[in-house]
């Protein structure tokens, strides 16, 4: 009995630590349309999580780890609202062409970097501009190979809600 009190005040105490730090929901549109969760992990890190529509014809996901600020570098013109930048790795996977049938579907799968700047306004509002390369390898039939539309694929504005 004992066991199952300590583990339901972890599970509560981890669910309130969850809830109780800042997150952000949006899109991004770019080389498709992304959806996108973020949440933070303190004040200088966290997690983003996107379902992507690449070339608005497939699907993927990507998720990363991100460095806000990363090496103590600040942008300095902090007036109304916050300028922040961040620095990520992370995986993504998904397919080209789902919904194309003269057009064979491929798939693709790598790792993911990500880079971009931030405008946080001082009501519940974020600006990004993001570049999410997915570098690894993509098949179609038999071939497999690199991807080289991982390098410039992931390009995107970003408009998100904070809560």
């Amino acid at each position: 009995m004992k066991k199952l009190l300590l583990v339901a005040i972890m599970a509560v105490a981890g669910v309130a630590a969850a809830v109780a730090q800042p997150r952000a929901i949006g899109a991004n549109i770019g080389y498709g349309f992304d959806i996108s969760y973020q949440h933070a992990l303190g004040e200088a890190n966290m997690i983003d999580v996107s379902l992507n529509l690449p070339l608005f014809s497939g699907i993927g996901a990507t998720a990363t780890y991100d460095w806000i600020n990363p090496f103590g570098t600040a942008i300095p013109w902090n007036y109304a609202g916050q300028w922040n930048w961040y620095l990520g790795v992370g995986a993504g996977a998904g397919a080209y062409h789902l919904f194309n049938r003269w057009i064979t579907t491929s798939w693709y799968v790598g790792a993911v970097g990500h880079v971009g700047v931030e405008y946080c306004f001082d009501f519940p509002l974020q600006l990004s501009l993001d570049w999410r390369p997915n570098i690894g390898v993509e098949g179609w039939g038999s071939y497999v190979g690199f991807n080289p539309y991982g390098l410039y694929s992931g390009i995107s504005l970003g408009v998100r809600y904070l809560f």
